[in-house]
């Protein structure tokens, strides 16, 4: 009976490991079939194909920093490829403020221009980077990480690939100041007064 007990102990504490190692693994979902087909059935090549990046062909350079973005919810046929992309533009002196993806990595081809980039990990190092055309910069997933373009003049576009096609994001200044977190709570967290809260809430409601 005994032996029967520390087998069964064995094997759980064996399939937990198993489970834990891949809840680690997991990113999207692998599927068993080529493709997933669209809630009608029907696939042709227009299913495969996304146009959604023409207005970036001989359009003129933002006014604003914007994000032009081909995931899941965009491009269907994205499901269980487990990639997507974005395209991000970098008026003079714009950012990209600090956020998150809590669902991948993100590699950051730099097209055109300079950025400042970086990344915090888990220990609260801060890694930053000035990034020339052509080169590629990986934030790794989860983490907090920013891109800004310095230059005063000179726009920057950038192209970001995913391990995911919804890879998601969380914007810091909106989730903290936007979504109705008690001011108290934030001006404690922040260790300033609520005034400063307030003034930090209306400034980002303005710009929305």
């Amino acid at each position: 009976m005994a032996s029967r007990t520390s087998s069964l102990k064995f094997f759980s504490l064996l399939f937990a490991s198993f489970a834990i190692v891949q809840m680690a693994m997991a990113g999207d979902p692998d599927i068993i079939s080529d493709f997933l087909l669209p809630a009608n059935g029907t696939v042709h090549a227009n299913f495969f194909t996304y146009t959604g990046f023409r207005v970036l062909v001989g359009g003129g350079p933002p006014t604003t920093f914007k994000v032009l973005k081909a995931t899941l919810a965009e491009f269907p046929a994205l499901d269980g490829q487990s990639v997507s992309y974005a395209i991000l533009e970098f008026p003079s002196g714009t950012t990209n403020p600090p956020h998150t993806h809590p669902r991948s990595a993100e590699l950051l081809f730099l097209v055109d221009g300079t950025l400042e980039v970086g990344f915090i990990d888990t220990k609260n190092n801060l890694f930053t980077q000035t990034l020339q055309s052509g080169d590629l910069f990986v934030f790794p997933k989860g983490l907090v990480h920013f891109q800004y373009n310095a230059d005063a003049q000179n726009p920057a576009l950038a192209i970001s690939a995913f391990g995911s096609a919804n890879a998601g994001t969380v914007s810091l200044p909106n989730t903290l100041f936007t979504t109705g977190i008690d001011n108290n709570v934030l001006a404690i967290s922040f260790k300033t007064d609520v005034a400063t809260i307030q003034k930090l809430k209306a400034g980002l409601a303005a710009k929305s």
